[in-house]
C-alpha cells in the first residue's frame, strides 16, 4: 500500500515539477525549495510578529481595539504586517506539509532520516499550536469561538480538576493576566520552533535554509499583493454573553474545529493522535532489511573513501563527509551531479524524464543526487571548488550564429550538441580547443540562467590563429570543442556594496554576463559600468544604454582614450580607470570588477587602493594576447587571465 501511494505521488509531483521547470527553470522551481520556503515563512512570521507586538495591548478589554488600530489606522504598514503574519503562518503549514509529503513519496524519510522526519512532525504541531494561540490574541468573534471550542476539546482529557470551558461562559470571566499569559506563549512557542528547526536541518548535509533570492522576492511580493487585495480582518468584538453564528474560517489551521462538533472531542483526539502516531511510525513500516547498513564508496580520480548509510544518496554521502561534488537542484532535474559508476550497483532513484537516459545508464552514468548504493561502489567524479560548484567539462558546441558587432569584434552564439549543458557562474570563461589541441580562452558573455547556449565576444588579433579563423574561415554550423567553466572572477551577490564595473574592449563580455545575472536575480545594489575604448566603434553594444534606461540602479559611462575630431565625441575621455578616480574621492564602500587588458587592470589597482578600496574588494580578469606553446599551456586556462589570439 505504501509503495503504491509513493508511486502515485511520484507521478503527480514529477508532472507538476516538469511543468514548473519549463516556466521557472530548476533553480527557481519552488518544489525544489519547499523546506527553505517554510524557513522563509517562519522569518516573515517572526519579523511581522515583532512589529505587531509593538502596538498590541494585552488587556482583555483593549486587545481587540489595538488590533483594530493596527488594521485600519495604520493599514499601510502595521495592517500589511498583520496580513503578512497571517499568510506566512498559513504558508508554513502549506509548504511544511508539501515538504513532508514530497519526502514521503520520494522515500526520503526512512533509515537515518527518521529523526528529521520525527522533528518535522513535531514542528507541524508546534506551528499549529502557535497559530491557534495567535487567533485567540485578536479576541474577536472567531477568537471567542476558538477559546470555547479549544477548552471543550481539552476538557475531554482527564487532567484538569475543573472544566476549562467555564472560564468563557460570561463577560468578565477572562482576565488581563490570562491575555498576558497568551502573549508569552505566543512568543515562547516560536522560540521552540526555531530551536527545533535548527536541530531538524543540522541532520541534513548542506541543508538549504533560504530559497534562491529571486524566488524569495517573488513570494514576498505575492504575499504583499495578497495583503493589499484581501487583508486579514477581525470578525467583530467578542461577547461571551452570546455565541457567534457566522464565521470565516482559516482552513489551514481550523479544519479540526468543525469535526469537534460533528464527531465529538473523543473521536477528534483519536483521529489526531492516531494520525500523528501513524506518521511517526512510517519510517519503520515496510522497512527492507536486505541491505548491510553501510557501503564503501571509492572516488576516482579524487581518491576519497566515503561511507554511505543505508538509503543515503551518493551526493548526500559526499557532502556529509566533505567531498564537494557538483550539484544544483538535488532533485534529479538539472543533471549537474551526473557521474559514472565504475563498479557496483545502485538504485537510480526517481528523476525527471530525459535527465538520465537508458543509454547513459548503460554507459554507467547515474545522477548522484538520486542514486543510492546497493553495494560497495567505485565512482568517477570531479571535486569542485566551492566558489564555483560546477565541474569542468569538455563538450561539443555548434556555431548557431555569427554576428560582426564591429569591424574587429565577432559575437558567437554556440549551442550544445547533446543534452548535456555547461553550467557556470557569471564572469567565468571557457577554453575553445583547436584541431591541433591548442586552446584559446574567452569569457562567457551570457548569464547563467541562459543554459541553452554560450555567447562569446571575440576580437580579431592580427596574426592570431583562432581569431583569424573566426573572421575568415568559420561558418555557422561548425562544431567546436569547448572546455570549462574556468575562473574565480564572478559576482559576489551576498554583499550589499555599490558596484563599479570597469571593462576594456571585449572585457565587456564578462561584465555583460554579470550585469544580466544581477538583473535576473533582482540585485538592487547601485551598479556603474565604465567601458573604456579607443573609438566609438569599439563600444560595440547598445545594451548598456538600454540597461540605463530600464534600471534605476544602473549607470553607464563610456570613456574614449583616443578620440579623434571626426568622431564628434562629447563624452568622457582619457584612461578608463582615471575616469573612475575623477568621479570617486573615496572607494572604501565599493566593490570593483575589472575585465580587460593586463595594462588596464594593473594600472588601476594601486590608485584604487590609495583611494581606500579594500584589496579583497578588487576583482579582476585580465586578457592576454599570446600564441600557444607547451610551457604555458596550463596558464591559458588558469583563473588569472583569459588568453586570446
Amino acid at each position: 500500500m505504501i509503495k503504491l501511494l509513493q508511486q502515485l505521488g511520484q507521478a503527480i509531483f514529477l508532472r507538476l515539477e516538469s511543468a514548473l521547470n519549463r516556466i521557472f527553470g530548476t533553480v527557481l522551481n519552488p518544489f525544489y525549495s519547499l523546506g527553505a520556503i517554510t524557513y522563509l515563512m517562519f522569518w516573515i512570521v517572526v519579523v511581522s510578529g515583532f512589529y505587531i507586538y509593538i502596538f498590541y495591548d494585552t488587556g482583555v478589554e483593549d486587545a481587540f481595539g489595538s488590533v483594530e488600530y493596527i488594521t485600519h489606522e495604520q493599514w499601510y504598514l502595521a495592517g500589511i504586517m498583520r496580513s503578512l503574519h497571517r499568510y506566512a503562518s498559513d504558508g508554513m503549514i502549506l509548504f511544511g506539509v508539501l515538504h513532508m509529503v514530497r519526502n514521503f513519496v520520494f522515500d526520503r524519510y526512512r533509515n537515518f532520516r527518521w529523526f528529521s522526519w520525527a522533528t518535522g512532525v513535531a514542528l507541524l504541531w508546534l506551528v499549529y499550536i502557535a497559530g491557534i494561540n495567535g487567533y485567540w490574541l485578536v479576541w474577536d468573534g472567531l477568537a471567542q469561538f476558538l477559546a470555547v471550542a479549544s477548552a471543550e476539546w481539552l476538557d475531554f482529557l482527564p487532567v484538569f480538576s475543573a472544566p476549562l470551558a467555564r472560564n468563557f461562559l460570561e463577560s468578565g470571566s477572562v482576565s488581563d493576566r490570562f491575555f498576558s499569559l497568551l502573549s508569552l506563549v505566543h512568543i515562547g512557542v516560536p522560540l521552540g520552533i526555531f530551536g527545533l528547526i535548527w536541530i531538524h536541518t543540522q541532520r541534513v548535509p548542506e541543508a538549504r535554509t533560504s530559497p534562491p533570492r529571486a524566488l524569495s522576492i517573488g513570494l514576498v511580493l505575492a504575499m504583499i499583493v495578497l495583503a493589499l487585495i484581501h487583508p486579514a480582518l477581525s470578525q467583530g468584538h467578542s461577547d461571551l454573553n452570546s455565541a457567534p453564528f457566522v464565521l470565516n474560517m482559516d482552513w489551514f489551521y481550523l479544519w479540526t474545529y468543525p469535526l469537534l462538533y460533528s464527531w465529538g472531542a473523543g473521536k477528534l483526539w483519536a483521529l489526531s493522535g492516531g494520525v500523528t502516531a501513524f506518521v511517526l511510525l512510517l519510517p519503520f513500516l515496510g522497512r527492507s532489511r536486505k541491505g548491510k547498513g553501510e557501503y564503501e564508496i571509492n572516488t576516482v580520480p579524487c581518491g576519497h573513501k566515503l561511507t554511505a548509510r543505508e538509503g543515503e544518496t551518493v551526493l548526500e554521502a559526499g557532502l556529509r563527509q566533505g567531498l564537494n561534488l557538483p550539484y544544483v537542484c538535488r532533485d534529479g532535474a538539472c543533471g549537474v551531479c551526473k557521474g559514472r559508476i565504475l563498479k557496483g550497483t545502485v538504485d537510480y532513484g526517481t528523476y525527471q524524464e530525459g535527465v538520465l537516459t537508458e543509454a547513459e545508464k548503460t554507459e554507467g552514468k547515474a545522477l548522484f543526487c538520486c542514486a543510492k548504493p546497493l553495494s560497495d561502489l567505485d565512482i568517477e567524479c570531479h571535486e569542485v571548488d566551492k566558489l564555483r560548484q560546477f565541474p569542468i567539462k569538455t563538450l561539443p558546441f555548434r556555431v548557431q550564429k555569427m554576428e560582426q558587432a564591429a569591424p574587429d569584434v565577432m559575437l558567437l552564439e554556440l549551442l550544445p550538441e547533446g543534452d548535456e549543458r555547461m553550467n557556470f557562474v557569471a564572469g567565468q570563461y571557457v577554453a575553445v580547443q583547436l584541431e591541433d589541441g591548442i586552446k584559446r580562452s574567452y569569457s562567457i558573455a551570457n548569464p547563467p540562467h541562459e543554459t541553452e547556449h554560450l555567447q562569446l565576444h571575440i576580437r580579431l588579433v592580427e596574426g592570431g590563429k583562432f581569431t583569424g579563423h573566426v573572421f575568415n574561415g568559420m561558418k555557422e554550423g561548425d562544431v567546436l570543442q569547448v572546455e570549462g567553466p574556468y575562473g574565480n572572477f564572478f559576482l559576489r551577490e551576498e554583499d550589499d556594496k555599490p558596484i563599479i564595473f570597469m571593462s576594456g574592449g571585449c572585457g565587456f563580455g564578462a561584465i555583460k554576463g554579470m550585469v544580466e545575472h544581477a538583473f535576473k536575480v533582482g540585485l538592487n545594489r547601485p551598479m556603474t559600468l565604465y567601458w573604456g575604448a579607443k573609438s566609438p566603434a569599439d563600444l560595440y553594444s547598445d545594451l548598456p544604454e538600454k540597461w540605463q534606461q530600464e534600471h534605476d540602479n544602473f549607470k553607464f559611462i563610456p570613456v574614449l582614450s583616443e578620440p579623434k575630431p571626426e568622431y564628434g565625441w562629447q563624452g568622457r575621455t582619457g584612461l578608463v580607470h582615471e575616469a573612475i578616480l575623477q568621479d570617486h574621492e573615496r572607494l572604501d564602500e565599493y566593490q570593483t570588477y575589472a575585465c580587460g587588458s593586463p595594462e588596464m587592470v594593473e594600472a588601476s589597482r594601486a590608485p584604487f587602493m590609495a583611494r581606500g578600496l579594500p584589496e579583497d574588494q578588487y576583482f579582476s580578469d585580465a586578457f592576454t594576447v599570446a600564441r600557444y606553446n607547451a610551457p604555458v599551456a596550463q596558464a591559458s586556462v588558469s583563473s588569472e587571465g583569459v588568453t586570446h589570439d
